[in-house]
């Protein structure tokens, strides 16, 4: 019985092996862009779960070849959460998507045979979790992108999808978010389209540091908020108010800065055809040098840009309105490289100014999010802008990728480490001379933040109402204000990469024969070969 107590053992721990395997299945991952892991952020989020995550695929029918694979991704991406957490998966389309809001896409489609076929098909999923849910969209269709580069977009950005949803769905309290006032800054209905698109996933408050009938300003007045936004002021900023937010970022405050570089009148240039522009002075300076960037006083004009209805009639009593190009409305280009701009589409802006990042021995991580095409000129301050400039000089449009929005991550020095404290603050504490670990995004431009009216009514942020073009201004401020927010990483799924393997579509119709004699004819030819070579094997083994 000894003898055999080596391979009694080696049965044993096959069948406990297998047992294990029947249990829980390993899986390994090949892929070069690990497009079937999930990250260690997932994995945690779904772990939390402690009831069953519902889910109701839409993406369901009769489906072309980019949908089908969009469809066969979903759902490897649902099987991979499954194994983390009790996710159960449906395809009941009767959940009645159209009564979520959820528009239906239409695609048309050319035939071999010429005719246009047309496909209704909802790219939605919906999920519910202890008797929440939350709309989830598996189509990014981004304006410049071809069919295929949206669908990959779209495969990229499902992880982040689902888990964004289950995050939300997760909360017991909304995080809160505040949009500062008291300088000038765009009313409510000029950010209304902000704020509705913040409010999915926070109490968006809007108010003022210092109060219009006091001096006395609350050091902790911030405290509580996971993001404060200062969106396009106009007037200079007090000590106290600055040491306030200082303060705020000290503790671990998370600060997104939509600042102008220059003073103008767009009153002015649309009655006299001109306005003087002028450095603006809001006393920030300061306070972003210390942290690692500078707003140049300068305007930027670029080739690629927005066109405006211009008059070019001499008569006055019979205007003639034209489109031109307007080179002071920039169409900026969203950098690849960062969570929160990666497949976002342009940017649209009006006077951007440049951006500098400084103190490059900070330790500060610091990013490019925005910037101007091949082909840009800095107009410096004091200058003018004149309508009139339509057709300006292109060999004095000779800088590239200007910056004019940064992203920065890291320790941060108070830039009152060396200053006493303001009068008027109430409440306060020794100085806190660095900060924790924390984000901060600063923005060249106040009106990329801003929407337009039309008859009273707010527009979408970034669409133009003269082109008709929706640009990514949303999208942009909506995942710069998650990453000043996420301290669990998730945003950071949105740098998920899958490789883009086209066919080379004339290629295959024009060598369609070959192909088609080459994958038909060698299965059989090998299979052939094989069973030659065994003959062949055989007959010189018996015949000896």
């Amino acid at each position: 019985m000894r003898k055999y107590a080596p391979y009694i053992f080696i049965a044993g721990l096959f069948l406990c092996l297998y047992g294990t395997l029947q249990m829980r299945p390993v899986r390994w991952d090949l892929t070069d862009d690990k497009h079937y892991s999930l990250s260690e952020a997932s994995k945690n989020l779904l772990r939390s779960t402690d009831a069953p995550v519902e889910v109701t695929l839409f993406l369901q029918g009769d489906l072309n070849a980019g949908f089908r694979r969009l469809q066969k991704a979903t759902r490897e991406t649902l099987d991979e959460m499954a194994v983390y957490c009790d996710l159960r998966v449906s395809t009941d389309i009767n959940d009645l998507a159209d009564s979520l809001g959820l528009p239906p896409i239409v695609i048309h489609e050319r035939e071999q045979n010429g005719k246009t076929a047309q496909t209704t098909v909802y790219p939605y999923a919906l999920m519910r979790y202890k008797g929440k849910r939350a709309p989830i969209a598996l189509l990014k269709n981004t304006r410049g992108l071809s069919g295929e580069e949206n669908l990959n977009a779209s495969i990229e950005n499902l992880e982040f999808a689902f888990a964004e949803a289950l995050h939300l769905l997760q909360q017991d309290e909304t995080p809160r978010v505040a949009i500062l006032e008291g300088h000038g800054e765009p009313d409510e209905a000029h950010t209304y389209d902000l704020m509705r698109a913040l409010s999915r996933y926070f109490q968006v408050d809007r108010g003022s540091i210092l109060a219009a009938d006091s001096t006395a300003v609350d050091a902790h007045m911030l405290d509580g908020y996971k993001a404060i936004l200062i969106v396009g002021p106009q007037t200079a900023f007090s000590d106290a108010e600055k040491f306030v937010i200082d303060q705020y970022l000290m503790q671990g405050g998370a600060v997104l800065w939509a600042l102008d570089g220059v003073r103008f009148s767009e009153q002015v240039l649309q009655q006299e055809g001109f306005t003087p522009i002028v450095a603006l002075e809001l006393a920030l300076t300061d306070m972003l040098f210390r942290y690692g960037v500078r707003i140049n006083p300068a305007l930027v004009q670029d080739v690629q840009c927005l066109p405006i209805p211009v008059n070019v009639s001499s008569d006055p009593q019979q205007p003639n309105f034209q489109p031109l190009p307007w080179t002071y409305a920039p169409l900026l280009l969203t950098s690849q490289g960062s969570p929160i701009t990666k497949n976002l589409g342009q940017v649209s802006s009006m006077f951007v100014s440049p951006i500098d990042a400084v103190g490059g021995e900070d330790g500060i991580e610091k990013r490019v999010l925005l910037a101007t095409s091949t082909a840009t000129r800095l107009t410096a301050t004091p200058g003018e802008v004149n309508l009139s400039d339509m057709n300006p000089d292109m060999t004095q449009f000779r800088y590239q990728y200007v910056p004019v929005a940064v992203s920065m991550e890291g320790v941060f020095n108070s830039a009152f480490a060396h200053r006493m404290v303001p009068e008027g603050i109430v409440n306060g504490t020794p100085i806190i001379k660095q900060s924790r670990l924390t984000h901060q995004v600063v923005i060249g431009c106040g009106s990329i933040a801003g929407n337009e009216l039309q008859k009273g009514q707010p527009l979408p942020m970034g669409y133009d109402r003269y082109s008709s073009m929706q640009f990514s201004n949303r999208d942009l401020m909506v995942n710069a204000v998650l990453w000043l927010t996420d301290a669990d990483g998730l945003i950071s799924l949105r740098e998920k990469s899958v490789a883009l393997r086209l066919l080379n579509d004339k290629r295959a119709h024009d060598e369609r024969t070959k192909i088609q004699l080459i994958s038909t004819i060698s299965p059989i030819a090998i299979l052939a070969l094989l069973g030659l070579t065994v003959q062949l094997i055989r007959r010189r083994k018996y015949e000896k």
